[in-house]
Formats: C-alpha cells, sequence, structure tokens
C-alpha cells in the first residue's frame, strides 16, 4: 500500500461504507474523515455521526447541500433539456460532481492527501466520482476499496463486519432487495429480478410514485413560472431550488409521473436495467420545453436539440468538470436569457399535459399564424418564390435524369 495519511471518505453509514471506514483504517493505517451529504435522498443523514463516531473517526462533516445541487446542477442540466439515450433524466449521474466537488474541498481543508468512495468497479459512479476529483485536485490519491479488495459479496461484508465488531443496524420490516440510490432529482432500483429485463417490476417497489391506475381521479393544474430558463414560482408562489424539486416531486408522485424503466449502456461498456422515478425532473422538462417554444428562435431552437445529445452524454460519462461541458453550458446559459414566463399543466394518471403558455419574450404572433384574415401580416404568395428556390438543387438534379427511389 501506498503511504496514506489521510482520507476523505463520501460516507453514507450504511454497510458498504462502514466496511469501508475500517478497511482503510486497517489496510492504510490512515486517518479516516468522513463526509455526508444530504442531496434530498428523504432519509436523515445525521445519524451517520453517531456511526463514524463509533468506527473512531475524529473529523465528520454532515452537509445540507440540497439547494446547491439543485441550483447549481440540476437547474443548469434541465435548461439544457437534458435527457440520456431518450429516458434517462440523469439523477444519479448529476449528483456526482457536487460530491466529488466537496470531497476535494474537504481534502484540501482537513491537510487529506486521498479520497475514496464506495462505488464499485462495475458502474459508472466510479469514473464520475474520480473524474471529478482529478479535474479539480489533480494529483489527488483517490482509492476505490471495491478494485482492491476481495469482499466481493454482501455475506463476506456481513462476515467482516462480524470480525471488526462493527454493529450494523437491520431495519425492521421487509429490506428492499434492490441496490437504490435517491436524491431531490430521483430515485433509483438496481439488481435482483430486475436484472432480468422481460420482468416488470412489482408494484410495492415505487416508493415515490402511485401507480397510474391508483392515481386520482381528479386532474390537477398547476402553473410554473419561469425567469431566465429556470422555475422560480409554482401556482404564483415563489420558491427556491430545492423547494420547486421537493413540491413537484410530491405533486406529481400524487399522479403516477414519473417511472421509467429502461435498459441503459454504462461507459464502462456493459448495457444494465435500471427502474427511476423522477416525478419533478418528468414536469420540468415537459415545462421547460412549453416555454422554450413560444421564447426561442427557432434555429436557437433546433441547434440547442443537436447539441443535448452531447451534453447529456458528458453528464452521464462524468465529464461535468470538463472544458467542452462548460462550453456547451456557456452557450446553453445564452440562449435562457429569454426564456421567462409562465405554462399551465394538467397532471393525471402518469401524463403531464401543457395546456397553456404565455410569456412577454413571446416569439408566437397570432396575427402571422391565425387561419383568420390576416390584414395583410403576412403575404401567401411570398411562400411560391420561397418553395421553388429551396427545391432548386432537386428541380436541377430531376432535369438531369436523377431519380430517387
Amino acid at each position: 500500500m501506498s503511504t496514506i495519511n489521510k482520507v476523505v471518505l463520501a460516507y453514507s453509514g450504511g454497510l458498504d461504507t462502514s466496511v469501508i471506514v475500517k478497511w482503510l483504517q486497517e489496510e492504510y493505517q490512515c486517518e479516516v474523515v468522513t463526509f455526508t451529504a444530504d442531496l434530498g435522498q428523504g432519509e436523515e443523514v445525521e445519524p451517520a455521526r453517531a456511526k463514524a463516531e463509533a468506527l473512531g473517526v475524529k473529523e465528520i462533516y454532515i452537509e445540507d447541500l440540497r439547494e446547491e445541487f439543485a441550483r447549481d446542477y440540476v437547474f443548469p442540466m434541465f435548461r439544457a433539456n437534458t435527457i440520456y439515450e431518450g429516458e434517462y433524466l440523469l439523477g444519479t449521474s448529476i449528483a456526482r460532481p457536487l460530491i466529488a466537488k466537496r470531497l476535494v474541498e474537504i481534502a484540501n481543508e482537513t491537510g487529506a492527501d486521498a479520497i475514496s468512495h464506495g462505488a464499485t468497479g462495475k458502474g459508472n459512479d466510479q469514473v464520475r466520482f474520480e473524474m471529478g476529483a482529478y479535474a479539480l485536485k489533480p494529483g489527488v490519491k483517490v482509492i476505490a476499496p471495491w478494485r482492491e479488495w476481495d469482499l466481493n459479496s454482501r455475506e463476506s461484508l456481513m462476515a467482516y463486519c462480524d470480525k471488526h465488531g462493527i454493529h450494523i443496524e437491520t431495519k425492521k420490516g421487509k429490506k428492499s432487495p434492490y441496490s437504490m440510490d435517491a436524491n431531490l432529482l430521483h430515485i433509483s432500483y438496481e439488481g435482483d429480478q430486475l436484472e432480468d429485463p422481460w420482468v416488470e417490476p412489482e408494484e410495492d417497489m415505487w416508493l415515490w410514485t402511485k401507480s397510474p391506475e391508483n392515481a386520482a381521479d381528479k386532474a390537477e393544474y398547476i402553473t410554473l413560472t419561469f425567469e431566465k430558463g429556470d422555475v422560480v414560482a409554482i401556482n404564483g408562489e415563489a420558491k427556491t431550488p430545492a423547494e420547486v424539486m421537493l413540491e413537484l416531486n410530491q405533486k406529481a408522485g400524487e399522479h403516477g409521473i414519473g417511472r421509467v424503466d429502461i435498459v441503459e449502456n454504462r461507459y464502462v461498456g456493459m448495457k444494465a436495467r435500471g427502474c427511476y422515478e423522477t416525478p419533478a425532473g418528468t414536469v420540468l422538462l415537459k415545462a421547460h420545453r412549453a416555454i422554450e417554444s413560444i421564447t426561442l428562435d427557432r434555429e436557437a431552437a433546433h441547434l440547442k436539440d443537436e447539441l443535448m445529445p452531447k451534453y447529456a452524454k458528458l453528464i452521464y460519462n462524468g465529464y461535468w468538470w470538463s472544458a467542452e461541458r462548460e462550453m456547451l453550458q456557456a452557450a446553453i446559459d445564452q440562449t435562457q436569457e429569454v426564456v421567462s414566463g409562465d405554462v399551465r399543466l394538467k397532471l393525471y394518471k402518469g401524463n403531464v399535459m401543457v395546456v397553456g403558455r404565455k410569456s412577454d419574450q413571446s416569439l408566437f404572433d397570432e396575427s402571422m399564424a391565425t387561419f383568420e384574415d390576416d390584414a395583410g401580416a403576412y403575404d401567401q404568395k411570398d411562400a411560391a418564390g420561397f418553395i421553388k428556390l429551396n427545391a432548386l438543387r432537386m428541380r436541377i438534379a430531376a432535369s438531369k435524369g436523377r431519380t430517387f427511389k
């Protein structure tokens, strides 16, 4: 083992990271600093303090990062209408850059020369944590226990706990068989029966959303107010970014909105099946596209749509802290200067329907678009020349006998 004096660990207080604390102390003979982030996972994070203290940890960081997460990561991502492979709203992906940033900052504050995480060697999170850390602190040492130790099952982890006297709480009632991750944007489910992509998820797996069949029989209407691409109010009441996420998760979840079941392509090369609940994100994406539809110039909107898959891939693959992501973000944010106004939505049995949009920045001109008498606002005869000029290359090709099948 290389010489490590102090390491900052991303610590949840669960089985894996509790084992990692002791393993780092034993294997590296180093001091461990724990960092636990509240990103809106819906569970108390303060109990992690007592667990870390019991493991002999002296420096313990427990931080409420919900507002920073929503304001500086989720909202900028949604300005781009970001979605990966057509369905995934990147709930896990977008949380990792913030955790990586705080790991590095705490390492600097405490004089630590390494960081550590509990991501496995099969997944994307190891890439996201480490790419972020190297971008922000090039010389940092990263310790990824799952790539070093031989504790490759829950049984071996529990045996390690027994051997080293690590107390692990067992929750009363039925334990979820799934690997889960939650924050303000989503909750994810992987593993167990989901590893067979043919098997439908059990209804009691879903925690944040009612099934559409059991959702309310009466639709709910809400109005979101945007300023420069971000939601700032719900039904006329001003909200912070985190408050927006919390309220939309509750409202949309009640109507069965935000469930997805996908097989995605991981960066490391394998396909993986995952299920996600993203109520707030589903509503935000729909509403943002609606307000952009009346405020953005056509070519700016189309260029954004062309850039978005690249932007989504950067976030999914762990390149948030990269020059190209910042370049794209600057271009995206410039377009959002005019994206302000109100969007009215109808929430009903798994569906989000846009039923109204208005803005002082609207480019929608009723006098131009009307099917009634436009009173000379648009000369329809102009269309003839427009069409002929755009067809010119095809007319020339046809005159030379070229045909298309």
